[in-house]
């Protein structure tokens, strides 16, 4: 395993991971999603409970904070058993982008740390994909949204030259298993699937240091 990054380190201290934070964020959206809200309200409100998970920087462990030197990291951090939805932390080392992507599914991003920009695409009438607007960076704190509806192909890359930025992503599928495409401005389109890259997850249901309460 590669050693952690300077700043990944800063951001780990002696103390355990507080993840009560994202055991708490799975359990509400879990009931969010199980009401089956309109697309609109599900963003919103979706949207209001990742930006309050990720106002925090305590809770994610550092083993899926860990960036690569060769490519941008995708870690799973949670998938709901029936599969409406995932919960990943993608980690992008210095000058680390995506190609032009879609997702297929609803989705909403939360910037932890760091900062990262996002550039939306749209076909133009030749076929072809040109930016749409100016990119939009991402700030610690603050969540965007994505989905077939408003808005589904962009490119996202590390706004930062010298140091990681870690980005907390949910969607409405298991996402690394959900076929996917990148495309080339030219309106070439490659299918892929994303998967993963980790094979453990964070074990967020270890109540053993905070037991339920005696009946």
């Amino acid at each position: 395993m590669n050693a952690l990054a300077p700043d990944v380190l800063e951001q780990a201290s002696s103390t355990a991971p507080n993840t009560a934070r994202l055991r708490s964020f799975v359990q509400q959206l879990a009931a969010l999603v199980e009401s089956a809200p309109p697309e609109p309200e599900l963003l919103t409100r979706g949207g209001a409970l990742l930006g309050a998970l990720v106002a925090h920087d305590d809770w994610l462990p550092a083993a899926y904070a860990q960036p690569n030197p060769e490519r941008y990291q995708q870690f799973l951090l949670h998938a709901d058993a029936l599969g409406r939805f995932s919960v990943v932390s993608f980690v992008w080392g210095p000058g680390q982008a995506t190609p032009i992507h879609d997702h297929t599914v609803w989705g909403l991003i939360g910037m932890l740390r760091g900062a990262e920009d996002s550039q939306a695409y749209a076909r133009t009438a030749d076929g072809r994909w040109a930016p749409q607007g100016a990119p939009h960076r991402l700030q610690p704190g603050q969540v965007e949204a994505v989905s077939p509806t408003i808005g589904d192909v962009h490119r996202v890359s590390n706004a930062w030259e010298g140091r990681t930025s870690v980005s907390i992503h949910v969607y409405g599928a298991n996402i690394g298993a959900v076929q996917r495409s990148v495309y080339l401005e030219d309106g070439t389109r490659k299918p892929f699937i994303s998967g993963y890259s980790n094979s453990t997850l964070p074990n967020i249901w270890d109540l053993s240091k905070n037991p339920a309460a005696s009946a």
